[in-house]
């Protein structure tokens, strides 16, 4: 209507300007066409108009969705780099899409997948079998997609407390660092919502100031017990044993690549011979193949004339354990004796005058703890018989990488790593079940009942400079023996694998 009253009055001021007359029918048929024209040309701007209208408030709204998906994707990106864990609960679909935001490669499978973030994540890439996520470095389970009115508080530091508050409309970063030469305070639980789902996350308690030169001399736990202590071999070692005592002395490492760490891990064999002297070395997860045998043996340790070595065949440039002697022993054995278990080369045992010595390398439950059931039902038993088998004859000592951490005080983050690969409660009680039930000793947690001492930190995030580990690496003895050994202990300054070695010093 409004369109059609603005015309007859341009009609009127066109008749009026041409001088002709307004009642002239044939004036007004000539200029209708006229008309018509501008009438179009005036729907056409309008329309014009109103498109440019919608688009551009299409493009805000574009532009606030995309806002919005990048400061989701950002709080998701900021929250896997504080809890890595949370990709091995993603879906393959929900990894991709994550590669995708982030711009990393996303092919292959779920393994392949998870390792291309955490390397786009983290700063160092692990080289440990089969290790989840964790790295086993704080996991924790968390679900890993958020709802736009989520949120969250996240990630404390051990020198920096860091609390990031997000909202819909606004994010704040608020950091709090705490001053040396005090004691922090303990943290408070903190409550994590995201999907509508409220769990605990405990915060990480220090007690003391992390030293970078001996971060394990500071109690890094997030439940600790008030009579724990953290693991300081300078001050917890017993005397060394009078030069008339007879006695042994064993170091075991998984070094987690032989080649690698002779070739450019900053300290090398030799230097851990000299400066222990030990009898007999035993290692794990040498990663080495049958051809490459003969080359290391002949160059490896001056004076440690007997070394016997197993590899995998299965997988070549996997697994592998070795035991290298100044002391020629009686006999050596090769595995378990059972085939199903012999291919990955993880067990060496050779007999002394007074003892059976055994290294082991346990198979990782693995990504998904796809080899739990096979690790807890088969392999365990398999070795823990087998020891007792041995045991018939003369006491035995198992040593190496057994891959769990029995008690909470083995671990940095229990409740964060309940279904990780190492900790979970099927692992634990095989442990339980298969070495210590059927009488051998944890000779660490013998001497050092209250003791926080880790074996193990993850390659990411830090985690030996911040102290937070694992305790996966043991001497188990027989009981009959248990009372003989002088020392148990560990050298968490040898940094030169994820591992560090630990030691055996048992009165013959």
């Amino acid at each position: 209507m409004q369109q059609l009253l603005r015309g007859a009055s341009l009609l009127r001021l066109y008749e009026g300007s041409r001088g002709l007359p307004s009642a002239t029918y044939i004036g007004r048929k000539l200029v209708l066409p006229k008309l018509n024209v501008m009438s179009e040309g005036i729907r056409a701007t309008y329309s014009r108009r109103a498109v440019s209208k919608n688009i551009e408030i299409k493009k805000d709204e574009q532009t606030v969705t995309e806002k919005e998906d990048v400061t989701e994707s950002t709080l998701e990106i900021e929250q896997i780099r504080g809890d890595p864990s949370m990709l091995q609960s993603m879906t393959v679909k929900e990894l991709r899409e994550l590669t995708r935001r982030m711009g990393v490669s996303g092919k292959g499978n779920k393994k392949d997948l998870v390792s291309a973030l955490m390397d786009s994540l983290g700063q160092d890439a692990t080289g440990k079998e089969g290790t989840s996520t964790v790295e086993k470095n704080g996991q924790s389970e968390v679900p890993s997609k958020r709802k736009s009115a989520a949120s969250v508080v996240v990630e404390q530091n051990l020198e920096t407390s860091e609390v990031i508050s997000v909202t819909p409309s606004k994010r704040s970063r608020t950091k709090q660092k705490s001053t040396k030469g005090t004691t922090p305070k303990e943290k408070s639980v903190t409550t994590v919502k995201l999907n509508k789902t409220s769990i605990q996350k405990e915060a990480l308690v220090v007690h003391g100031t992390v030293d970078d030169g001996e971060p394990w001399t500071v109690l890094v736990h997030k439940k600790p017990r008030p009579e724990w202590i953290p693991y300081n071999p300078k001050v917890m070692r017993p005397p060394p044993l009078s030069k008339d005592t007879r006695a042994v002395k064993i170091l075991s490492w998984n070094v987690n690549g032989l080649r690698a760490l002779l070739k450019s891990r900053g300290f090398s064999i030799h230097e851990l011979a000299q400066r222990e002297d030990f009898d007999v070395l035993c290692l794990q997860e040498t990663k080495m193949q049958e051809k490459d045998i003969e080359v290391i043996k002949e160059s490896l340790l001056e004076g440690y004339t007997n070394s016997f070595w197993t590899c995998s065949v299965s997988k070549l440039g996997y697994s592998g354990t070795a035991i290298i002697s100044r002391v020629k022993p009686l006999s050596i054995k090769y595995g378990l004796g059972v085939p199903d278990h012999d291919t990955e080369g993880r067990v060496v045992t050779v007999e002394f005058d007074d003892f059976y010595l055994l290294t082991a390398y346990v198979p990782n439950a693995g990504d998904g703890l796809k080899r739990l059931t096979y690790r807890v039902t088969e392999w365990d038993p398999c070795l823990g018989n087998y020891m007792k088998e041995l045991e018939k004859s003369k006491p035995v000592i198992l040593t190496g990488d057994l891959n769990c951490a029995h008690q909470e005080i083995d671990i940095h983050d229990p409740a964060g790593n309940s279904r990780s690969a190492g900790f979970t409660k099927e692992e634990r009680k095989s442990f339980e079940t298969n070495f210590l039930s059927k009488g051998f000793v944890d000779t660490f947690r013998k001497q050092h009942p209250d003791v926080v001492g880790y074996s193990y930190w993850g390659y990411r995030h830090n985690c030996r400079k911040t102290n937070r580990g694992w305790r996966l690496d043991y001497f188990l003895v027989s009981e009959s023996i248990a009372e003989r050994v002088h020392d148990s202990y560990i050298l968490p300054d040898v940094s030169a694998s994820d591992h560090s070695p630990l030691g055996l010093i048992l009165k013959l």
